[in-house]
């Protein structure tokens, strides 16, 4: 297929037949097609830069002229309404380079050009020049040649072109109402959708229902439910078509709701759940409702004629409000505008009380991953510091944990991991490896090897029913290495990421083993190594989950490093082990986690 040429829009607009002019929303010419140059006998140069009136002014011999008054009245209309106005057929003469006045008959059109945000930035005015025809039709109908036939059949025709050239305008305006109608409710369902802070997406919802359903438009949310009145909302957004109105609106909506009467047609809609409309003298309305003060003085400045007010409901519940406005200038809101408003504040509703589901399981969730990791245990001779912080983007539990306890000798156990899945399933799954791997270590006085051995067999025999990944450490000392002033850290991993040591030196090392070890509940016959490595006092060794190196299309590698680089910025602070724990979650998670965290970080205190 061929490409298609790059269209020349200045051309085609100089090119096009029908005489059309460009104008500023105060009526200064900014362009004129070649059309309407020649209709009007004028220039470029002449005109434009020009105010309209300036170029086209009355005919001063015709003291029946009005062409001029009235299409000053359709391009304000024009501007106001944001929408296209036909006019009837206008005489309006036209100056001619002599100084006379030329006498002409007009079909004229004023359509506005929007900007992004809903704004007038230009009119354009179409004026066919159909003098002829009037002319045609003057004579004939003066003409006492034509027979009545002819005149009634004339007459017909012309009535019939009216009707369907006003048909087509209104088919088109029609299709152009719709089409804008299912964008904007395309944009509201991508914003209500694009986040999970539903009221922060309800609060934008002035932006995008302005002006394409009303001038103004107020959101407001429930904090008092059992009230049912505007007394128990807060607003949480506010917009107005013209920039200069709105902080005007935005200081009403934070002064009515304090002031409104009871039974206002905000109480109404919150009380019975259904829309609530003032199609006319809604100016007057407000005022009986508002007592004297500065919220009545707000609403005489915004001079609303018509208000529908829309409760936002979902499952029975009513959470907010949203009410739409216009001023004299425009219609009243429309049935079909009404229906489009009734649709949104439905979505609006529903998007609301998905995050008041979704808080509340998340909290429900949080407190039962929680519930599930105890208290680490401290000794004389070591101080634990832990933390949990779940994904930004799941309200499910999910299967990271960590674990310190005391084994019967007296051995401090050191474990984190991370079992499958982040549902319920996999949060039973980590409570059953978890207190398997309590289990086995405090009956057996084990070592890491050993303890994991135990648990994957254990998984098998219990058929547990995931993988899991985790690591197992024991700080241990000889009697030899205890008159020296040093531990051992014992350690076997179980396809976990490596721990990592920080040395009193400021030095940090990750601990790897020398080959891979498998994931728990695989094959649980294989034996299990361990690593070993002297730890001075004062050492800090910090174990953790894949969340808090992992990132989605990146190399762990890149993780590893980045968890390398920010202790090693932290470790000249010598910072006491919760404010590391702190930092270094800080520098490592995303705004938003992916993933959920489990960190342990155990130091070694100086012996005495």
């Amino acid at each position: 297929m061929r490409p298609l040429p790059e269209p020349d829009f200045q051309r085609v607009f100089d090119e096009t037949p029908a005489p059309l002019l460009l104008l500023t929303p105060d009526f200064v010419i900014v362009r004129a097609n070649r059309a309407r140059l020649e209709a009007t006998a004028t220039t470029l140069e002449d005109t434009v830069g020009r105010g309209l009136f300036e170029v086209f002014p009355m005919n001063p011999d015709d003291p029946a002229a009005d062409g001029l008054v009235k299409l000053r009245d359709s391009l304000v209309l024009t501007r106001q309404t944001r929408r296209p106005q036909t006019m009837a057929v206008q005489k309006y003469d036209i100056p001619m380079p002599d100084g006379t006045f030329e006498e002409r008959f007009w079909s004229p059109r004023n359509v506005p050009i929007l900007d992004e945000d809903g704004e007038v930035v230009l009119l354009l005015h179409r004026s066919d020049d159909i003098t002829g025809y009037v002319h045609t039709r003057t004579q004939a109908q003066a003409s006492a040649e034509l027979s009545e036939r002819l005149r009634e059949r004339a007459e017909r025709v012309e009535h019939d072109l009216f009707a369907r050239t006003r048909e087509l305008e209104q088919l088109v305006e029609h299709l152009g109402r719709a089409t804008a109608r299912a964008e904007l409710l395309a944009g509201v369902t991508s914003e209500l959708t694009s986040t999970l802070d539903g009221e922060q997406a309800v609060g934008r919802l002035a932006r995008l229902v302005v002006p394409l359903l009303a001038d103004w438009c107020i959101v407001s949310l429930v904090t008092d439910e059992p009230r049912r009145s505007a007394r128990g909302l807060r607003d949480v957004g506010s917009w107005h078509a013209e920039e200069g109105m709105r902080p005007v609106v935005a200081e009403y909506a934070a002064t009515r709701l304090g002031v409104l009467q009871e039974g206002s047609l905000l109480d109404q809609a919150l009380a019975t759940g259904q829309p609530r409309v003032r199609p006319a003298r809604a100016l007057e309305y407000l005022h009986s409702v508002l007592p004297p003060g500065r919220a009545r003085d707000l609403v005489t400045e915004l001079a609303p004629e018509s208000l529908l007010t829309l409760p936002l409901r979902a499952r029975g519940r009513t959470l907010g409000a949203l009410m739409l406005a216009n001023g004299a200038a425009r219609s009243p809101i429309t049935a079909e505008e009404t229906a489009t408003a009734t649709d949104i504040a439905g979505r609006a509703g529903l998007a609301l009380d998905n995050a008041r589901l979704y808080r509340q399981q998340r909290e429900l969730a949080e407190a039962l991953q929680r519930s599930l990791l105890t208290e680490p245990a401290q000794t004389d001779q070591l101080e634990v510091a832990v933390r949990y912080t779940p994904a930004a983007e799941t309200a499910q539990v999910g299967g990271d944990w960590y674990d310190s306890f005391v084994q019967p000798c007296g051995t401090t156990v050191l474990a984190v991991g991370d079992v499958l899945g982040h549902n319920t399933d996999a949060a039973a799954a980590m409570a059953q490896v978890r207190s398997l791997l309590r289990g086995i270590a405090v009956a057996s006085d084990a070592g890491p090897a050993a303890v994991l051995a135990g648990v994957d067999r254990a998984m098998v025999t219990l058929d547990v029913g995931t993988t899991a990944t985790a690591v197992v450490a024991r700080v241990e000392q000889t009697e030899q290495e205890a008159r020296r002033g040093v531990r051992r850290l014992v350690w076997s991993n179980a396809g976990h990421p490596p721990p990592v040591l920080l040395t009193p030196r400021a030095q940090v090392s990750l601990l790897e083993a020398p080959a891979a070890e498998l994931l728990l509940g695989v094959l649980p016959d294989v034996p299990r190594g361990e690593s070993v490595t002297e730890l001075e006092s004062g050492s800090t060794v910090v174990l953790y989950t894949d969340g808090l190196v992992e990132r989605r299309g990146e190399p762990l590698d890149d993780g590893l490093a980045r968890l390398r680089g920010a202790l090693e910025e932290l470790a000249p602070q010598d910072l006491p082990l919760d404010a590391l724990c702190d930092a270094v979650l800080q520098r490592m998670l995303p705004e938003r986690p992916e993933d959920d965290v489990a960190l342990l970080v155990v130091r070694l205190h100086p012996q005495g």
